[in-house]
């Protein structure tokens, strides 16, 4: 190590790679990593960072397994599916904390609505008539944006994998595809849900993701296992950045300046207000309603969006065994312990006064009025009539 590295403010621990590049996708929910940039927080703890905007999750996963990228803005389950090798070679993988919770929205066109398809019932009645085939997007096979559509479809008894047609498409280009009439819906993460759709007159928010599940984890900052080890003050120096820059940005007097600066070209590339508007929980959804939402985007809301709950992951594997990606069943809570980075997060989050939950499982009810029980995976799994 080089004895003139700068330590880590406060914490006397140099990073042993200083040089660091940190992917992101532009979405609203990167905030807190170019914001880290931004508020020169990395600079802070020692790091000289990088950010590389990247044009889908398949290039995301491809430079982070390569090591081009260090470390990257990554949605839950595609950790899990590298971790686990569904889709593409295996990996051991790491989710060093969580980056937000709610923020995304499944959209369905004006087409849709012309027909009387508003809700997840409404959808259902007109599939039901089998006039055309009907295509829906996500944006990666095992991501958190598959794994809500695909539970909101199956909620209102629609299948998934036989009764609509799934393609994959990057999240900015999921206006444009829906524009020019290549689907009839979509989930994706704002401002290329509802707010954006809405403003381009092309679709309305059918429901936005805190709707099915209040407060649930979506992205992750995620490196390799082999990163970690090697670089284990590296890793430490990244959360404590995005950690302030989370806390930063759930100051909400703060929001509208974060909105400015990831509208940027070089980040997000999408209007300040469009941005600004979601990030203060004012929602629409296009067909007339409008409200304030208590449940928006959030990155920090005290640690807990930042601690990587092992049931959170468990919970994604879940629905990746209920769905096929998955061929089998795997010791959920093991695997999730593998991935989740427990004790680097909570020894960053301690030493800066953060809150560490007594536990990494926690029981919680999604819209359906389904339990997510942690303790009882195999349980869960068996109570879903739809699935692969």
């Amino acid at each position: 190590m080089n004895p003139h590295q700068p330590t880590r403010a406060g914490t006397g621990e140099a990073p042993e790679k200083s040089k660091v590049t940190i992917g992101f996708i532009a979405l609203t929910d990167c905030a807190s990593v170019v914001m880290a940039q931004e508020l020169g927080l990395f600079s802070k703890y020692g790091l000289d960072v990088t950010l590389s905007k990247q044009p889908s999750w398949a290039a995301i996963r491809d430079r982070v397994t390569l090591g081009e990228l260090d470390a990257a803005h990554m949605l839950y389950g595609l950790v899990y599916g590298v971790h686990l090798g569904i889709g593409g070679p295996r990996q051991n993988m790491a989710a060093l904390m969580g980056l937000n919770h709610n923020g995304q929205a499944i959209v369905l066109s004006n087409q849709l609505r012309e027909q009387g398809a508003v809700d997840g019932p409404s959808l259902k009645k007109l599939l039901d008539r089998k006039e055309r085939s009907y295509t829906f997007a996500q944006t990666f096979p095992t991501g958190t944006h598959a794994m809500w559509l695909f539970y909101w479809l199956a909620a209102a008894g629609i299948d998934p994998l036989r009764d609509v047609k799934i393609i994959t498409v990057p999240p900015p280009q999921m206006v444009a595809n829906m524009r020019a009439g290549n689907m009839d819906g979509y989930c994706v993460g704002e401002p290329w849900g509802g707010a954006r759709a809405i403003q381009e007159g092309i679709g309305f928010a059918a429901t936005t993701t805190q709707a099915i599940w209040r407060n649930h984890p979506e992205k992750v900052l995620g490196t390799t296992r082999e990163f970690v080890e090697k670089y284990p003050n590296t890793a430490r120096a990244m959360i404590r950045a995005v950690l302030e820059a989370s806390r930063y940005i759930d100051t909400m007097a703060n929001r509208d300046h974060v909105a400015r600066v990831i509208s940027a070209a070089a980040y997000v590339d999408a209007p300040t207000e469009v941005i600004a508007g979601r990030l203060r929980g004012e929602y629409e959804n296009g067909l007339g309603r409008k409200w304030q939402e208590a449940d928006h985007m959030k990155f920090f809301n005290g640690g807990e969006v930042n601690y990587p709950y092992l049931s959170h992951g468990m919970w994604f594997l879940t629905q990746q065994r209920r769905w096929g990606l998955l061929g089998h069943d795997v010791d959920y809570l093991a695997v999730a312990k593998q991935v989740n980075q427990i004790e680097l997060y909570s020894d960053v989050a301690r030493s800066m006064g953060i809150a560490v939950p007594a536990s990494p499982l926690k029981t919680e009810t999604l819209f359906d009025g389904v339990v997510w029980d942690p303790t009882k995976p195999e349980t869960y799994l068996d109570h879903f009539a739809i699935k692969a």
